[in-house]
């Protein structure tokens, strides 16, 4: 579903923002890039700042109109830094414009189009558009960089896309951040337990040390391999006590 949305640049004028997009791109599992009659591309300055996202700007399509890029997309949404006295439907939220899409794109192409860096979208090109988008930012300075907003928009489309059930997105969980069985956490426990009482740590039958420092230790949620540090530093202790006491 996130290959039929597309993201069109309208006459950019610096070419590393067109790399910086298209990285921004990237981040958010979108890969479909065209290019409305850019003033320089592809461009060495595009190449760097796209840093990983290369394969982004390879497949990009160059097109010299706006209608050409948008022509078989069934919903066009143009993003506009401020409200324009155009008939169109506006999106005042990111993530409702984002919803949106998402939906759309579950059955063909949509796209969402950014105009230039200084002036935008013309009131033709907004007029070629099904809706319109704005960012909320501070009302004594709301300007985005044209990256930043391709990352925003990007985010929010991405976002929705993820809740949804069918997307199956899982965060990747790092080996090392693997939470211990209940067993291993049990060993855990056991161990701590039995070397504050052979160290003498705990004097009073009756306090509740040990059950508050293993409430501690359950709270911090250690992972797999902190708690094998942690067995590890206890072991390392319990050589210290007298043999009779180990």
């Amino acid at each position: 579903m996130l290959s039929r949305i597309r993201i069109v640049l309208v006459q950019t004028f610096h070419p590393g923002n067109i790399g910086a997009a298209a990285r921004a791109m990237k981040t958010m599992g979108l890969s479909e890039l065209v290019l409305v009659n850019p003033r320089e591309f592809p461009s060495i300055d595009a190449t760097r700042l796209a840093a990983g996202a290369t394969d982004v700007l390879e497949n990009a399509r160059v097109v010299s109109h706006l209608d050409e890029a948008i022509l078989d997309c069934v919903q066009v949404v143009g993003a506009s830094a401020r409200l324009r006295s155009l008939p169109l439907p506006q999106f005042d939220e990111p993530d409702e414009m984002a919803q949106a899409v998402v939906q759309n794109a579950d059955h063909a192409p949509v796209a969402l189009v950014f105009g230039r860096e200084r002036s935008g979208l013309t009131n033709d090109e907004i007029r070629a558009c099904t809706h319109q988008v704005s960012i909320p930012a501070n009302p004594e300075y709301g300007i985005l960089n044209l990256s930043q907003a391709v990352q925003i928009l990007a985010y929010e489309v991405h976002r929705a896309w993820r809740k949804r059930p069918e997307s199956a997105f899982a965060y990747q969980r790092p080996v090392e951040a693997t939470p211990p069985s209940r067993e291993q956490f049990a060993h855990f426990q056991a161990h701590l337990g039995r070397l504050m009482h052979q160290s003498g740590f705990l004097t009073q039958p009756h306090a509740r040390t040990e059950e508050q420092l293993q409430a501690l230790f359950a709270r911090a949620e250690p992972s797999r391999k902190e708690l094998s540090l942690l067995r590890g530093l206890l072991s390392a202790f319990e050589t210290y006590l007298p043999p009779d006491e180990k």
